[in-house]
């Protein structure tokens, strides 16, 4: 196995992170809510890898359905044509999702799946002859994928700094729903956030503005959860100027909420979701976007053709895993799992509140964060070399200790959590447990 971490670390870029100068870390195997590296260490996954194993790691169902899938054809694109598990999954999805939706665009991937709502909104708007709509709104601090458009829409300075300019002229940001630090509203949430995409529709001009980027629950910064009312605000201002609005649920939806899709826990039906990670449970690549009627009409209108295509797109073997993912989670209630322990998993992690650097837990369903502070009590920051100084520690620390988690840095210090839906009042403990010690690890080893 050693060979394997020295190839790695020769031959293998890694995503997000610096060349290694040493074998990296190699995950071997993975069953439930757990996985094991090449030296037998067990790790507690509270990342469900990337936001992606719903279902968990080492489902033979999930792995028999692509093998099956394989033998009777592993491969014919969607261009043009159909074949039975794109179909069959596309029709699953239209009954899932709320209100309308009713057709997917399959792509591979997240990144891919803004990117191509971004292009189909603008060919939607050229259809109804509007050509000047290109310009989509998002918010600070989001990640909304790494390809050029939807880098553009992302909107995390060190990510998108080697790429500048981009499509920067198309885009604008506006607040996040951090409620922690929102000094906007003296009395009752006013929903300031919301118009500040009002405001900026205004400014870019409503006949220049095609789409509003928004996660039901920001990641980036830390689970934002929205105020009451805000995406009932937001709905209404985009159909006050004719703006699509597009949920990014590439991971909040397939349950990370307690619900199929961020809508039906929100209560708002979007013009367009995107989606991918939990689809398939990651057993298969696969993301895509689901669409109201209106944006298929007015294709259909003139007879015009998508101008947008990816070769794997839809694959029959990633689509034959999602309809047996999607099986499972229905078969299994773990939807019903979620909604009924979101509950214990925020008493749990609130039990951390006493420690003098937590300042709030925030998030819903299976996904949350607990933000860190200098002095919590005061609400006193980090400062930004602090703050950098204990993400790197507290990285080390939490796998040191058997726990994948995500400590970022990107906004207010955070840990954050989404471990496999089917996680329950153990691994809650662990997450706990695991945590305190590494930050109060981390802490001593900055105090020298």
């Amino acid at each position: 196995m050693t060979d394997m971490r020295t190839a790695a670390m020769d031959h293998l870029w890694l995503h997000f992170a610096q060349i290694p100068s040493t074998g990296p870390v190699l995950i071997e195997r993975g069953d439930g809510c757990y996985v094991w590296d090449s030296d037998g260490k067990r790790y507690l996954d509270a990342l469900a890898g990337l936001f992606v194993t719903e279902i968990g790691h080492g489902r033979s169902d999930l792995a028999n359905a692509a093998s099956k899938q394989a033998e009777t054809m592993a491969y014919f694109p969607v261009w043009g044509m159909a074949h039975r598990p794109a179909a069959a999954l596309a029709a699953k999805l239209a009954q899932l999702s709320p209100g309308d939706m009713d057709r997917v665009f399959f792509t591979s991937g997240g990144s891919e799946a803004v990117e191509s709502a971004w292009k189909l909104a603008r060919q939607y708007f050229l259809a109804k002859g509007e050509p000047d709509r290109m310009k989509v709104i998002g918010r600070e601090t989001a990640y909304h994928g790494t390809t050029l458009g939807a880098l553009s829409i992302t909107s995390i300075p060190p990510i998108r700094a080697p790429f500048e300019p981009m499509l920067n002229q198309l885009v604008t940001h506006v607040s996040t729903t951090n409620q922690l630090h929102c000094d906007r509203c003296e009395g009752p949430c006013t929903l300031h956030a919301a118009d500040e995409i009002e405001t900026a529709i205004l400014d870019q001009g409503p006949e220049t503005v095609a789409a509003v980027f928004l996660e039901p629950v920001q990641n980036s910064g830390g689970c934002f959860t929205p105020m009451d009312g805000y995406w009932q605000r937001v709905r209404e201002i985009c159909d006050k100027y004719g703006v699509l609005l597009v949920s990014d649920e590439v991971i909040c939806a397939f349950g990370r909420l307690g619900t199929w899709f961020g809508g039906q826990k929100f209560d708002y039906v979007p013009d367009m979701i995107t989606f991918a990670k939990g689809v398939t449970s990651g057993y298969a690549p696969l993301g895509g976007v689901i669409t109201r009627p209106h944006i298929a009409d007015a294709f259909r209108a003139n007879d015009d053709i998508v101008w947008h295509g990816i070769t794997f797109g839809g694959h029959p073997v990633s689509c034959a895993v999602a309809l047996a993912n999607i099986e499972a989670l229905e078969a299994e209630g773990i939807i019903d799992h979620v909604a009924t322990n979101e509950g214990l998993f925020r008493a749990k992690l609130e039990t951390l509140l006493d420690h003098p650097n937590i300042v709030e837990v925030r998030g819903t369903g299976y996904f949350y964060a607990i933000e860190l502070m200098k002095d919590a009590a005061n609400m006193v920051p980090f400062t930004a070399d602090e703050a950098a100084e204990l993400i790197g520690h507290l990285k080390p620390a939490l796998l040191e200790m058997g726990l994948i988690a995500r400590a970022d840095g990107r906004g207010a210090p955070i840990i954050q959590y989404s471990p496999p839906l089917i996680a329950g009042e153990d691994e809650f403990d662990i997450i706990v447990d695991v945590s305190r010690a590494a930050l109060d690890q981390s802490l001593a080893e900055m105090a020298g």
